[in-house]
């Protein structure tokens, strides 16, 4: 984990069911993180319980690292920029931001800054973040979802939280998936030509095989298919391919 990735702390402020901690470890985790913290929650230990084991689903290390903070305050102690998640409009509070311009501040503030902290806040499941928790973050901050029908899980929210500061933190060759190393394997390589060239003889007597192509008026039927199969690039698989198509052509050529 890099130090940027380190340097940002999420927040649950208030939370009432296991299933949502754990599901909000597997969402930081997943995203590459793990300073998640509660506050005040319902149950001091429900981090620990079977449901919150259950559906962090493998992230056990990050649900055990929990911390746990009598309030929000001591939280946020070493923060130096934090973010209330929240779907409510304010109409007194910290500056608007929507979550993708937090991401991007966060990565601009964490900048060669080790002594940086980032933190994104979230309330409750049931009433969200109170005035006065708002009142100690630095933005108050939204993600665009359907104005229609606004409302999401707190593990979701989180979720999509994590993901746009992980966009923001991660290089940009990072952000298309790796491709694993495989053995070679000569049937992918490239054909030569010489076993094009005898693809397009096998193809020229399969194609007179079953009358498709008279060969005393070929017109210019294989020069055509020679620019097809060049074309193409075909590899070596494609051209055996190809050919046992022809075999199957001219023996059933010779069944009628």
């Amino acid at each position: 984990m890099t130090l940027a990735f380190s340097s940002i702390r999420y927040i649950l402020s208030g939370p009432s069911h296991p299933g949502n901690v754990g599901s909000a470890a597997r969402a930081v985790k997943t995203m590459g993180f793990d300073d998640l913290w509660l506050v005040n929650p319902k149950n001091a230990n429900m981090h620990q319980s079977d449901e919150a084991i259950t559906l962090a689903c493998g992230a056990n290390d990050t649900l055990s690292s929990i911390q746990v903070a009598d309030t929000l305050e001591h939280a946020l102690a070493p923060i130096t920029l934090s973010f209330a998640l929240t779907a409510r409009p304010r109409d007194l509070g910290p500056p608007p931001c929507d979550i993708r311009q937090a991401a991007l501040q966060a990565r601009e503030h964490l900048l060669n800054r080790p002594d940086r902290r980032v933190a994104v806040v979230l309330g409750c499941e049931r009433s969200g973040l109170s005035n006065a928790e708002v009142a100690q973050c630095h933005y108050v901050c939204h993600i665009p979802a359907n104005p229609l029908y606004s409302s999401l899980n707190l593990a979701q929210a989180l979720q999509l939280a994590a993901w746009e500061m992980r966009y923001a933190l991660i290089d940009p060759s990072e952000r298309l998936p790796s491709t694993p190393t495989l053995q070679s394997d000569p049937g992918r390589q490239p054909a030569p030509q010489a076993a094009v060239v005898a693809l397009l003889k096998h193809w020229e007597e399969a194609l007179i095989a079953v009358s498709f192509l008279d060969p005393n008026h070929p017109k210019k039927l294989i020069p055509r298919m020679q620019y097809l199969f060049n074309r193409q690039h075909l590899t070596q698989d494609e051209v055996d391919m190809l050919r046992g198509v022809c075999t199957a052509m001219i023996s059933s050529s010779r069944l009628r």
